[in-house]
């Protein structure tokens, strides 16, 4: 979640949704995303929102837990009167910062609130976000017993330099260990790794993949470092302190994690996520990709139903002052015309594998199919069959393959 909000207009004190979020809501999935801002320490790279102790200007982390669940009471309160038909939450996602650094006892008590305000669906996937230092054994039984199915671990990487120059606290002989713990509470692991940080070699990176697949997670991330403006990390590059990360290397540390991950069973289904099996998907990410309603809790979150997205203000100060006033935390609120939800839903489906169905393309986009083909950036025998499957290729060169399906 990035820290700069976007400029859009004014968001209602009510926080009313307007009668066209019922059209289709009976074919959209409904998800909850709860942004927990707090962090020990801001990490160098990091662009999210998100607070260390000093920077809370009289918000509390104990009080934090309350006003999220204030918020889903408000959002169950607009959603029914927005007539919308009973959806429970299929997914239910507690990101960050760093969701573990509450008490697990607040994150179970926001999950109920969620429960309460909703249900959950029938096998509905529960994840919460977590630093490897930041729970225990303890901990991830407390989580399972609550209800979570999984959590995400911020891996990303295995090695003490790499992880120096991201200025993340772990160490990685934790990882075994809390993975172990995970296993043994009944969750599923997900664990999160970065390539491309200054520095890095392509052995460094082979040196983390082997130690992320000794682990045998269900699902694995792996983000190219993006050197976002305003953060430490791109002040540091800009005094010559790092080096810039080399766009050729990222290339090839992607290539060598695509070719490492499917020798070892996993899948990618979308351009940076591989899972071991459809079952092990991250349902809710999934959910954002193909345009499903999702409410997100918290100071920043960003929202979405039925062609309307809001965004919460980002200070915690600024949002307890908000839910204890009884308005909504709402900063800002955009209504996507038709054009706009097109060209999003080609963005965005593009990237999961056979997502996108080219009868879904203009005529400008079907024109361009052809050409795709022919440049080894989208698969052929897919395409035939009507279906967009971008090769990996296609991967690395994403953003270039949707400005020529939409004509840019």
């Amino acid at each position: 979640m990035p820290s700069t909000l976007p400029i859009a207009d004014p968001a209602p004190a009510d926080g009313l949704l307007p009668p066209t979020v019922r059209d289709g809501a009976d074919r959209r999935a409904f998800g909850v995303y709860l942004h927990v801002p707090f962090c020990r320490v801001r990490c160098g790279y990091c662009d999210f929102n998100t607070y260390t102790g000093d920077e809370l200007r009289g918000a509390k982390r104990s009080d934090y837990a309350g006003q999220a669940i204030l918020e889903v009471e408000k959002a169950g309160r607009i959603l029914h009167d927005a007539d919308l038909p009973d959806r429970p939450a299929a997914t239910v996602f507690f990101g960050g910062g760093t969701p573990t650094m509450l008490p697990s006892t607040d994150l179970a008590a926001m999950l109920h609130a969620v429960r309460d305000t909703w249900s959950l669906a029938a096998g509905a996937e529960v994840t919460t976000e977590a630093n490897p230092d930041s729970v225990d054994a303890a901990y991830l039984r407390e989580l399972k017993a609550a209800g979570f199915t999984r959590v995400s671990f911020g891996m990303q990487s295995a090695v003490p330099r790499v992880l120096a120059t991201l200025e993340r606290t772990h160490d990685p002989a934790r990882i075994p260990l809390v993975v172990r713990w995970a296993r043994d509470a009944g969750l599923d692991v997900s664990l999160d790794l970065i390539y491309g940080t200054p520095g890095e070699t392509l052995g460094d990176w082979e040196q983390s993949l082997d130690a992320a697949l000794l682990q045998e997670p269900d699902h694995l991330s792996a983000y190219s470092l993006i050197v976002e403006d305003g953060t430490k990390l791109a002040r540091q590059i800009r005094r010559g302190e790092v080096a810039q990360p080399d766009d050729d290397t990222a290339a090839d540390m992607y290539e060598l994690a695509d070719r490492r991950l499917a020798d070892a069973g996993y899948d990618w289904y979308e351009v940076s996520n591989w899972a071991k099996g459809d079952a092990h998907a991250s349902r809710h990410n999934l959910a954002y990709w193909q345009g499903h309603d999702w409410w997100g809790v918290g100071p920043g979150a960003h929202s979405h139903v039925g062609g309307v997205r809001w965004w919460n203000v980002k200070h915690p100060a600024a949002y307890a002052d908000r839910i204890l006033a009884g308005v909504s935390p709402a900063a800002g609120r955009e209504t996507l015309d038709s054009e706009t939800r097109r060209t999003e839903r080609i963005l965005l489906a593009v990237r999961v594998r056979d997502e996108l169905s080219t009868a879904e393309l203009d005529a400008t986009g079907r024109a361009a199919v052809a050409g795709l083909i022919a440049d080894g950036l989208v698969d052929g025998r897919a395409a035939l069959a009507g279906t967009m499957r971008l090769t990996l290729r296609g991967r690395l060169l994403a953003d270039a393959v949707v400005r020529r399906l939409l004509g840019d």
